[in-house]
C-alpha cells in the first residue's frame, strides 16, 4: 500500500519514500546553504580583517615614507643651500669682477656715444659755420672786386675773414676783421675776443655776422665798438664802413705838414693802431669805474645795515637798562652824555 503525502513547500504530492528523500534532499540543500553562507562569511570576515590590517599597514607605510620624504626634503634643502651658499661665495668674486667688468663696459659704450655726439654736433656746427664763412666770402667778393680777402694768421682764434680796403687804383686804405657766428644764442663774449684779434692784426675795423642779434637789435647796430649785423644785412654795413675807411685814407693822403717829426707825429695819431690802443684803455678805464661803482655801492648797503643794528641794540639797550632800573632803583641812569662826547671824539678822529 503506498501512502501520499503532501509537501509543504511546494505543494507536491509525494510518496513517503519519496517525501522522505526528497526532505532530506532539502535539508541537505539547506545545510549546504548554511555551511556555505558561514564559510563566505568567515571567508568575507577573513578577507575584512585582513583587508583591514593591509590598510593599517599601508597608512603606517605610507605615513614612514611621508616621514621619510619630508626627511628627504629637508636633507635636499640643506644641502643645496649649502651648494648655493658655497656656490655664492665661490661664484660672489667672479660675478663682481663681471659686473664691474660689465660696467666698465656700459660707461665705454656711453662715454664713446657722447663724445661721438659731441663730435658729430661740433662737426655740424663746424660745417655751418664753414658754409656760412665761405658764402660771406664770396659775396663780399662780388661786392667789393678792388678789395683783397685773406684768410685769419695761424694763432689768431675768433675771426674768418680779413678784407683789406683798396681804392680803384690799388692803394690799401685799410682793414677789416670779419667774423660770421651760427649759433643758437646770442654771447656778449664774442665782442671782447673780436676785439683783441683785432688789435692783433691792427684791423681798422671789425664786423661780426651771426643768426642771431640782441633783442633790441634788428638789422646791424655797434656794441661795445664792434659792428654787428644779420647776415642779409651784412653787405650794406660793409659798404658804409668802406666808405669811411676810403675817406679817412684820402684824409691822411692830403694832408702836408712841412716838417717831418709833425708828419709822424699825425701819422702815428691817426693810426689805426693809435686809435686802439686808447680804446683798449678806455674800456680798461670802464671796467674799473664800473668796478668802483659796484664796491661803493656794496658798502653803503652795508653801512646801512650796520646802522640798523646799532640803533635796534641801542633800542633794546635802554628798554633792558629802564627794565633794570624799574626794579633796582639804586642804578644811576645812562648818560647820554658820554655817548655824545664819545661819538664826537670818534668823528674828530675820523676827520683828522
Amino acid at each position: 500500500m503506498n501512502s501520499f503525502v503532501t509537501c509543504v513547500h511546494c505543494g507536491r504530492d509525494f510518496k513517503l519514500s519519496d517525501a522522505l528523500a526528497h526532505e532530506l534532499a532539502e535539508e541537505t540543500e539547506r545545510i549546504k546553504k548554511t555551511v556555505e553562507e558561514e564559510a563566505r562569511k568567515k571567508v568575507r570576515d577573513e578577507f575584512e580583517e585582513r583587508d583591514k590590517a593591509q590598510k593599517l599597514e599601508l597608512e603606517e607605510e605610507k605615513k614612514k615614507n611621508r616621514e621619510l620624504i619630508e626627511i628627504f626634503e629637508k636633507r635636499k634643502k640643506e644641502d643645496e643651500e649649502k651648494i648655493r651658499e658655497q656656490t655664492s661665495k665661490e661664484a660672489s668674486e667672479k660675478y663682481r669682477l663681471e659686473k664691474l667688468e660689465y660696467e666698465k663696459k656700459i660707461n665705454d659704450m656711453q662715454k664713446a656715444l657722447e663724445e661721438a655726439q659731441r663730435k658729430g654736433k661740433q662737426g655740424s656746427q663746424q660745417l655751418q659755420g664753414d658754409v656760412l664763412e665761405q658764402d660771406l666770402e664770396e659775396r663780399l667778393r662780388q661786392a667789393f672786386p678792388y678789395d683783397e680777402f685773406k684768410p685769419v694768421p695761424t694763432g689768431i682764434r675768433g675771426g674768418d675773414i680779413i678784407q683789406e680796403v683798396k681804392n680803384k687804383y690799388g692803394n690799401i686804405a685799410g682793414t677789416i676783421l670779419w667774423e660770421a657766428k651760427r649759433q643758437k644764442a646770442w654771447s656778449k663774449i664774442w665782442l671782447a675776443k673780436l676785439k683783441d684779434n683785432m688789435r692783433e692784426i691792427n684791423a681798422s675795423d671789425c664786423i661780426l655776422v651771426s643768426d642771431n642779434l640782441p633783442s633790441n637789435t634788428k638789422m646791424y647796430d655797434r656794441v661795445e665798438n664792434v659792428w654787428i649785423t644779420s647776415n642779409e644785412s651784412a653787405i650794406k654795413l660793409a659798404s658804409v664802413i668802406r666808405f669811411g675807411i676810403l675817406n679817412v685814407a684820402i684824409i691822411r693822403s692830403s694832408a702836408s705838414h712841412t716838417d717831418e717829426q709833425l708828419k709822424d707825429l699825425y701819422r702815428i695819431i691817426t693810426s689805426d693802431s693809435f686809435r686802439q690802443m686808447f680804446e683798449a684803455r678806455d674800456e680798461i678805464i670802464n671796467a674799473l669805474r664800473l668796478e668802483l661803482e659796484a664796491d661803493k655801492r656794496s658798502a653803503e648797503k652795508r653801512w646801512r645795515r650796520q646802522g640798523a643794528y646799532i640803533e635796534k641794540l641801542d633800542r633794546n639797550n635802554s628798554q633792558l637798562y629802564g627794565e633794570l632800573q624799574a626794579h633796582v632803583p639804586s642804578l644811576k641812569p645812562l648818560k647820554e652824555s658820554e655817548t655824545l662826547e664819545l661819538e664826537s671824539g670818534e668823528e674828530e678822529e675820523n676827520g683828522s
